[in-house]
């Protein structure tokens, strides 16, 4: 028993033990890589919960295989802060995969190097980088162009040249431009590379991010709908969430068998959703293995005390920033037949007129749900409909309720 240790990893954009479905998904990024000239670039969007993290991690030796060179991080609120902040991200990530390469003369001449230094040995760092970035008259786009050509020209120049360069970001929904402060980074990395790719230079973006993503992008440069392939991740079939649980624990040196009866309680708490099957998943297996040593069977899957870890360590902290007109507006929602699915406002409310004393108007509506977008709690769509953000997160408002917090 003490060798097998649990397998199950619930954690931010931890790597489960075994991904189940999504073979769609990458087939469709394979098409993309397979450009020769880039026309589409991706978007990886869905709930919190996905896999949306933990498929582009997937994508990484994929691209790798296909001669695809591949940098990546996750993009925070501090890399909207200014156009000088996207354009120092983007050159310290590209620099990480050309600081090997070595210049020839030429590129050196270009960059402005005087004769006496053309003959030492000179690589595409991030201070060379930043040099020619700096050198370079106009605006942060036209510098920022002339980095990343400088770049491609130099890959391309190798002895046995990349396909492309992949440029991966995470948390994407983070980008905003700033136009108060009279600033557009979002707005610069659209039109940046789709110059680049306008020229033939591949350099692909993989964007993952909250539904918001790609709307916030299309509301920055209205070609950014004809500029990336969305892929809206959907919660797992029954078959690849069974998958998902089963595999993990097949392997004969684990103490812990499930009864199918088990196995499809889990699968229906789970709701599909990768992260919930990663954390029923570990909380399952532990009361089993407590069971077996006790008892000398596994017992019964713990439900309710499943239910009531989840929602402390998944959902509350998200519930405590919620004010309490807030949590009355949720109810309403949490109490309609579509709430997991797509709601409207006037469909808001008309519940509030049955379920609340005070009910809400249409603007107070449209006010509110506006500032629970910004918090990441819910989401609308290019029709003008809303959904949550948050897997399952009407169920948790509804035992909330109930128990009056």
């Amino acid at each position: 028993m003490e060798a097998f240790q649990n397998p199950f990893r619930p954690g931010a954009g931890h790597s489960p033990p075994y991904l189940a479905g999504r073979k769609e998904e990458t087939k469709e990024f394979e098409r993309l890589l397979a450009q020769d000239t880039l026309l589409e670039n991706m978007i990886l969007t869905g709930l919190r919960g996905v896999g949306k993290t933990v498929l582009l991690d997937t994508f990484k030796p994929i691209a790798q295989a296909a001669n695809w060179l591949w940098i990546g991080a996750d993009l925070s609120e501090s890399t909207s802060v200014s156009e000088e902040t996207m354009a120092t991200r983007l050159i310290t990530d590209l620099s990480t995969v050309t600081s090997n390469i070595v210049l020839d003369q030429s590129m050196k001449s270009s960059v402005g190097f005087a004769a006496t230094e053309r003959m030492n040995t000179v690589t595409l760092s991030y201070d060379l980088l930043m040099r020619v970035y700096a050198q370079r008259p106009g605006l942060v786009a036209d510098k920022l162009k002339a980095v990343l050509s400088l770049a491609w020209s130099a890959i391309t120049s190798t002895k046995n040249p990349a396909r492309g360069l992949v440029f991966a970001y995470d948390e994407a929904q983070n980008l905003a431009d700033q136009a108060a402060k009279e600033q557009y980074p979002l707005s610069l990395l659209l039109d940046v590379f789709q110059s680049l790719q306008k020229q033939g230079i591949r350099f692909m973006l993989v964007l993952t991010g909250l539904p918001t993503l790609f709307p916030k992008l299309v509301d920055a440069r209205t070609f950014a709908e004809r500029m990336f392939r969305v892929v809206f991740l959907q919660k797992l079939s029954a078959e690849d969430s069974r998958e998902a649980f089963t595999r993990p624990i097949s392997d004969g040196l684990c103490p812990v068998r499930l009864s199918d009866v088990s196995i499809d309680v889990v699968v229906e708490m789970s709701g599909g959703y990768p992260y919930f099957i990663q954390f029923i998943g570990r909380e399952v297996y532990d009361a089993f293995l407590a069971n077996v040593r006790a008892m000398g069977q596994p017992g019964q899957v713990p439900i309710d005390a499943i239910k009531r870890k989840l929602d402390t360590d998944f959902f509350a902290g998200r519930w405590a920033r919620v004010t309490d007109r807030q949590r009355e507006l949720l109810l309403v929602i949490a109490h309609l037949e579509n709430c997991d699915d797509e709601f409207t406002v006037q469909e808001v409310v008309d519940g509030s007129k049955t379920d609340l004393e005070k009910s809400f108007s249409s603007s107070h509506v449209n006010q509110m749900l506006a500032t629970l977008q910004g918090t990441g709690l819910v989401y609308k769509n290019r029709h003008g409909k809303y959904s949550f953000a948050v897997p399952m997160f009407g169920p948790f408002v509804l035992r909330q309720m109930d128990t009056g917090n």
